[in-house]
């Protein structure tokens, strides 16, 4: 937990007080309350990452408590895979404990309640408590039970327990305020009626504890210190406040509620309910299919625990809602499998290529380096022979200065291997190329402009490779109140190709991950076996969205304003750019996704004159950079100038530059 981000961290703030104000640092104790009614997604590794966070900075113990009070929901395939996720992203819990742990106490304090006055047997219909509630603006109205005696809400409350009637028949409710303006507090029911097996206590109970009484008591038992949770349980403090009221003993430490915002991601849903409508439609194949947002399915596709530490601390802890890019998180692993996987050569779109000087019986092992930015990571050996497959879409017959792949009478470096140069090809009856034929030249210092990868056909490894898009089209699919967020579902979010693979990943296990050079991370699916390679791809080497996003806020703010003169997109991009370097992380990250956003409305001969910055502006160079992204994503074909600005980008001495190059 970096120094920056703690000046940031109002809870730790918080903490920080309470230990000034005589709290003793060993009362400190966390505690992640999940409901075992669904798989984690991205959104809760924010709540962990602040508990177990917490945990780790304090020393303090962290415990894992499971809210499992809704029979009806709960299973333990939720209990298990929860259990896996957390240790997954590399947190160590204290304690595993469960609410229905203290089911006993918490029906004992209830009677104590109803003794004391101040819980009662309600027994109307949902729909005439929902009239009495009251609204917002308009005061509740008693219930014609709250007057019931002692004795009676007892007996009725002992017939719930003992399974005397049907659900729905009987509630038992909080005296408190039908006056009160926080409508959570016009009587709120604590135990209702519930006729189905718990996956801890069977069948040995059928009244069940409603959320805000078991939870602050719960917190209470267990002598949580902080009780953090996420802004939309704000409003239940002063309930959460009450009920300890109710049973706190004052030389027993008692739990303080504080809330942050919660997680949201675009082209993301976070309902649980509505991802098990995924799963239950068939639309996805399971809680961890890799186009979930579940941390089961990011861990399928090939995401890493440490790549979704980073991006939780990068977010950060606020105090409001708010809206996270997707490409946040896509970044995040980039960067991480940027300095740890290792680098292979693969093509999904095959043609062959015949080196028609290359002898024909003739195999040479070249050696290729597995992972630049690692130098320990060593080198491996590739088989390169006469006949070998390249991707389709890096040839044409004909193209213009700025195609700087392969064409007819033109020359590139095939990867870790030789120059070649395209003579002639081959089609069929339709016309489609299905052979390249070059000559191969030994001089390998010779300077071309295109590096392509390859695969010797005689030595490549089949394998299934899965291409994932978002699974909506939409930033925001579930925030329509007039239509239903399946209306959104990206139809080609999965694509599954028949690839070739250098024979080194003929050993590969399930979980490992590569770059595919030139390609993208991907990583070895749970379906692969020793028979049968598959592939997740986890991330393009560029966020290929950017083209897709519309302009429209721009054009909008330019209406709003006709009479103030708009700066052009080069001039802001210069300004953010002196500046970049010096930045936390957090701010430059912003800025990153800003200088992207305003690179759609910037020309090749705006940022031309920039390629001559001075080594010291290394921040200019930065933005140039990522401009150069956007427009090469949205079809500029480059020249030898971008080339050779980008080749000194990556030998530069300043790391950030040098990361971005590499993603271009």
């Amino acid at each position: 937990m970096s120094e920056e981000r703690r000046s940031l961290n109002f809870i730790e703030q918080i903490i920080e007080e309470d230990l000034a104000n005589g709290m003793a640092k060993e009362d400190l104790r966390f505690r992640f309350p999940p409901e075992p009614n669904g798989y984690l997604h991205i959104g809760h590794t924010k709540a962990i990452g602040i508990s177990f966070g917490l945990g780790e900075y304090y020393n303090a113990p962290v415990n894992l408590r499971f809210d499992d009070t809704n029979p009806a929901k709960e299973e333990q395939e939720y209990v298990d895979a929860i259990k896996r996720d957390i240790a997954w992203l590399g947190y160590q819990w204290d304690k595993v404990l469960f609410s229905s742990d203290y089911f006993q106490q918490l029906y004992d304090w209830a009677i104590m309640m109803i003794k004391e006055g101040k819980a009662y047997v309600d027994s109307q219909s949902s729909e005439a408590m929902a009239e009495q509630k009251g609204t917002p603006t308009e005061p509740g109205v008693d219930s014609p039970y709250r007057n019931r005696t002692v004795k009676e809400n007892l007996e009725l409350f002992d017939r719930m327990k003992n399974g005397a009637f049907n659900e729905g028949e009987h509630i038992l409710r909080a005296k408190i305020d039908m006056l009160h303006t926080n409508m959570l507090m016009r009587d709120p029911i604590m135990y209702r009626v519930v006729k189905k097996e718990h996956h801890r206590t069977g069948n040995d109970w059928c009244i069940y504890p409603m959320y805000d009484w078991t939870h602050g008591e719960s917190d209470y038992i267990e002598q949580i210190s902080h009780s953090l949770c996420s802004l939309e349980f704000k409003p239940h403090r002063e309930l959460y406040d009450w009920f300890l009221d109710q049973v706190v003993d004052p030389n027993k430490l008692r739990p303080k509620q504080r809330e942050f915002a919660r997680l949201n991601l675009s082209y993301t849903i976070m309902s649980k309910r509505k991802l098990l409508k995924l799963v239950e439609d068939g639309i996805v194949r399971g809680w961890d299919d890799p186009r979930m947002p579940t941390i089961s399915g990011l861990r399928r596709r090939g995401y890493t625990p440490n790549a979704l530490r980073k991006f939780v601390e990068t977010v950060g802890v606020a105090k409001r809602d708010n809206v996270i890019d997707v490409s946040l998180l896509e970044f995040c692993i980039r960067e991480d499998l940027n300095k740890t996987a290792p680098r292979v050569m693969a093509v999904l779109n095959p043609v062959k290529l015949v080196i028609t000087n290359y002898p024909e019986d003739k195999v040479e092992w070249l050696e290729a380096e597995n992972n630049q930015e690692d130098e320990s990571a060593g080198y491996r050996k590739v088989p390169f022979s006469r006949e070998l497959y390249i991707e389709r879409e890096d040839f044409k017959e004909e193209a213009s200065n700025k195609f700087f792949r392969l064409k007819l009478g033109g020359e590139v470096r095939l990867k870790n291997a030789y120059i070649i140069k395209a003579e002639h090809v081959v089609k069929d009856a339709n016309g489609e190329i299905t052979e390249i034929h070059c000559t191969y030249s030994e001089d390998t210092a010779k300077k071309v402009k295109g590096t392509l990868h390859w695969v010797s056909i005689a030595h490549a490894i089949k394998a299934e490779v899965r291409e994932y898009d978002r699974l909506f089209m939409d930033e925001a699919p579930d925030s329509y109140q007039d239509k239903d967020f399946m209306e959104f579902l990206n139809p080609n979010s999965l694509k599954t190709i028949q690839a070739y693979v250098e024979p080194s990943l003929k050993e590969a296990q399930v979980g490992d991950r590569y770059q595919f050079q030139r390609l993208g991370y991907f990583n070895v699916d749970d379906d692969a076996s020793t028979e049968r390679l598959v592939f997740n791809k986890t991330v393009g080497l560029r966020d290929t969205w950017a083209k897709k996003k519309p302009s429209q806020n721009n054009n909008q703010s330019q209406k709003q304003n006709p009479s103030q003169p708009k700066r052009k997109a080069i001039d802001v991009i210069k300004q953010l750019g002196k500046k970049y370097t010096n930045l936390s992380e957090e701010k430059r990250l912003k800025v990153r996704s800003e200088i992207l956003e305003l690179a759609k409305n910037v020309s090749y001969d705006e940022i031309e004159p920039l390629f001559n910055t001075a080594v010291k502006k290394a921040g200019t160079r930065i933005a140039v950079t990522l401009v150069l992204n956007v427009m090469l994503n949205n079809g500029f074909e480059g020249n030898q100038a971008v080339e050779d600005f980008l080749s000194k980008a990556k030998e530069d001495k300043n790391d950030l530059l040098v990361a971005e190059a590499m993603l271009v």
